[in-house]
């Protein structure tokens, strides 16, 4: 029995220190708000805010829920060896090896201690030097990006997008739901190279081209910003269309500038100028929240304003097409030469190589 003992109360250690490092009180707290919004009699009045907020809660109690059970569970394993009953060691034996089972399971989730990894995710893809190349590359990250999140099953929309005057896109800005998608896709944050022969130089030269990906847990409500309603100015405009051409024939379309720091959301897909000042809102606090944890800042008042512009020295992984093929995170030194099967979205040995390595280390 001395045995046993020490076995569950080891798991009982590890086990804590898991819950600890995870967080899960912090998520729990978190669960609670959201539960207590869920109730108010006004909460299903905006059917897509009621929606993401259900959408997190069912997420906060899928992360924290195994991690309670198990902690329950191993607890009452422990009462049980109190009882020093002989009679029990062999049921007991079989549940400290299942407890020790669904721990090994539950492990992976330490990948993802972070206290946004398990939040929805504003991503954007900004074209940088590389003129029309650079646009181009846009939409090629686009479209790997896409496919892999297809291939988690992520669900995703465009909420914003501005086309290239040549080809390509210059920006575009999508919402990212899925499990862990801020966990997962934090590891694509900075600025992407592609070297390629370029197809708009009509004597077809060799081209550097950069874009730079923000990935910013999706935020709706947070104790972690105080934004003062002084330190906004909203802006109301027509929308207009690709060359032009205007969406609709109403003001709807609404820029939310945080004055401090000079960053500026604009948003004109929604049909209402409310639900185009919502997304602003929602994508700037994200936007705010990740340049807080950037620069390691106590509070908003201590942020610099957003930094690393997308041009040469800044790149995190570069994509070489010309004259050799090399897909090589600088950060990890994971390279592939399988440069199509990245382009075509399989990026998960590079998450992987983050995960494991470069976030462990530093």
């Amino acid at each position: 029995m001395e045995d046993l003992k020490n076995r569950i109360t080891q798991l009982d250690n590890l086990v804590n220190q898991a819950i600890a490092q995870l967080k899960i009180s912090q998520s729990l707290e978190q669960l609670e708000i959201l539960v207590q919004e869920s109730k108010q009699d006004i909460f299903w009045q905006n059917n897509e805010h009621a929606r993401s907020i259900m959408k997190k809660i069912a997420d906060l109690e899928e992360h924290t829920r195994p991690w309670l059970i198990l902690q329950a569970d191993i607890k009452d394993a422990i009462d049980m060896l109190g009882l020093n009953d002989q009679s029990l060691q062999l049921e007991l034996m079989a549940n400290v090896e299942k407890l020790t089972d669904q721990f090994e399971v539950l492990k992976r989730d330490l990948k993802f201690s972070g206290p946004y990894d398990q939040y929805d995710v504003i991503f954007s893809i900004y074209a940088g030097a590389g003129g029309t190349d650079a646009q181009d590359w846009v939409s090629m990250l686009l479209r790997m990006y896409t496919r892999f999140f297809e291939m988690k099953s992520f669900n995703f929309k465009i909420l914003d997008q501005m086309l290239g005057d040549e080809a390509g896109i210059k920006s575009v800005t999508l919402e990212v739901s899925g499990k862990l998608a801020y966990g997962l896709l934090k590891s694509e944050n900075g600025v992407h190279r592609l070297v390629r022969l370029s197809p708009f130089n009509a004597n077809n030269l060799r081209q550097t081209s950069f874009a730079r990906v923000e990935v910013m847990p999706k935020i709706i409500v947070s104790k972690d910003l105080d934004i003062k309603e002084s330190d906004l100015k909203v802006d109301v405009y027509r929308s207009g269309g690709h060359g032009g051409q205007s969406v609709n024939t109403t003001d709807s379309a609404v820029r939310v500038t945080h004055l401090p720091t000079n960053i500026s959301v604009a948003i004109q897909n929604e049909r209402s100028q409310l639900q185009n000042k919502e997304l602003a809102l929602t994508i700037l606090r994200s936007k705010l929240l990740k340049l807080k944890m950037d620069q390691h800042a106590d509070t908003l008042a201590n942020l610099k304003g957003p930094v690393p512009s997308a041009e040469w020295g800044n790149q995190i992984r570069s994509y070489v097409l010309h004259p050799y093929k090399q897909v090589k995170d600088l950060r990890t030194k994971y390279e592939t030469s399988g440069v199509e099967q990245v382009l075509a979205g399989d990026i998960e040995p590079f998450i992987d190589s983050y995960l494991n390595n470069y976030l462990f280390n530093n």
